[in-house]
């Protein structure tokens, strides 16, 4: 069974950094896409970003270009994702997602992933 375990989430103020890691466990290979997603109140789960396995190509939602960072652990099952100049409006569960299915492309829909952690929360104070 595979999981997925997210942590680094917390309490920033305005202008600070987070760095979120998601270690998977149950299988050891295969993982075509890990992502990371976020839900905040009253709102829809979105895309953040996300690292294809092969070739290491990121892609990320916008509003974070240039903020933040996904990476690879290569080895590990680990994919980081380092938030910087963070905003009130990053506020927010941040879920991690694994997609076993193959792609060439980063997909950035829920439904195109297989796997979801529990989630942490990222809070952003004004």
């Amino acid at each position: 069974q595979v999981q997925l375990l997210e942590s680094g989430g917390g309490l920033v103020q305005t202008g600070g950094s987070l760095r979120l890691s998601c270690v998977a466990s149950g299988r050891t290979s295969g993982y075509y896409v890990q992502a990371w997603f976020r839900q905040a109140p009253g709102k829809e789960r979105e895309f953040v970003a996300a690292v294809r396995w092969s070739g290491g190509n990121t892609n990320y939602e916008d509003s974070v270009e240039g903020r933040f960072t996904v990476s690879g652990v290569n080895g590990r099952n680990t994919v980081n994702l380092q938030m910087n100049g963070l905003k009130p409006e990053d506020t927010a569960v941040y879920y991690c997602a694994a997609r076993i299915r193959p792609t060439f492309a980063i997909p950035r829909f829920i439904k195109d992933y297989d796997y979801w952690g529990q989630g942490t929360q990222v809070t952003v104070s004004s």
